[in-house]
């Protein structure tokens, strides 16, 4: 299952480079010396792959705490419900209720902050201007962040993100790299995917919490088993 976050990553690299690319391309990079540039683009990578660890950390925990409370597998199957109804209803649904307005003035914050850094040249302006991008409001994040809180552990959740973040670093270093390179056709053929991508890891966490007992997609629950062991006590 955490393999699916790096796939989500992969596919939706595209849309990451709509969003995220105009920062890409800004990144003040040194363009006359290929080893420094090379590993000014990796710190900015490791800075994005923390934020994303920090943020599936963060909501891994959320997780766990319904984990104790024994709802892990019905969380694990809204979770899958969630994902699918996100991407089958219209997307003037959700811009009605834009989830990033309670917390606009922390991202203006932190786009203020991502204004200073491009200013600066320095190594760490790059690992910087990485892990502030990762906290900046994206659907495709929300995307991971539902299969983060699904796993109900914290470091689980941290790693799925973590894929996730690993999954969007071939096309995002291309895009630092030659810019706009896709052409149109490319484009929408990977934009229709991964709405159907999104779908399918929807229905795996779906099945996942059914517990149906199947090895490794739908494991049978424990609670049975958890019972046992409390009466025998």
């Amino acid at each position: 299952m955490v393999a699916t976050g790096f796939i989500l990553g992969l596919l939706g690299s595209l849309h990451c480079v709509g969003m995220c690319g105009p920062i890409a391309f800004m990144l003040p990079v040194d363009r006359t010396n290929t080893y420094k540039k090379g590993a000014q683009i990796a710190l900015y990578h490791v800075g994005r792959l923390l934020a994303y660890a920090t943020i599936g950390l963060v909501f891994g925990l959320l997780g766990k705490s319904l984990y104790i409370f024994g709802m892990q597998q019905k969380l694990s199957v809204v979770i899958g419900v969630v994902m699918i109804v996100a991407i089958l209803l219209p997307y003037k649904t959700f811009s009605k209720y834009n989830i990033s307005k309670p917390i606009f003035r922390i991202i203006s914050k932190v786009k203020t902050s991502l204004g200073k850094q491009f200013k600066k040249k320095s190594m760490d302006t790059f690992f910087t201007i990485g892990f502030l991008n990762g906290f900046l409001p994206c659907g495709l994040v929300y995307m991971a962040v539902f299969g983060a809180i699904a796993f109900g552990s914290a470091w689980q959740g941290s790693l799925y993100m973590v894929f996730f973040g690993l999954g969007t670093i071939p096309l995002m270093t291309t895009a630092i790299y030659v810019g706009k390179f896709l052409n149109t056709t490319i484009k929408q053929r990977i934009q229709k995917a991964i709405p159907v991508f999104v779908v399918v890891i929807g229905a795996l966490f779906i099945l996942r919490g059914l517990g149906l007992g199947i090895p490794y997609i739908s494991p049978a629950s424990n609670a049975g088993l958890v019972t046992n062991t409390m009466n025998c006590h």
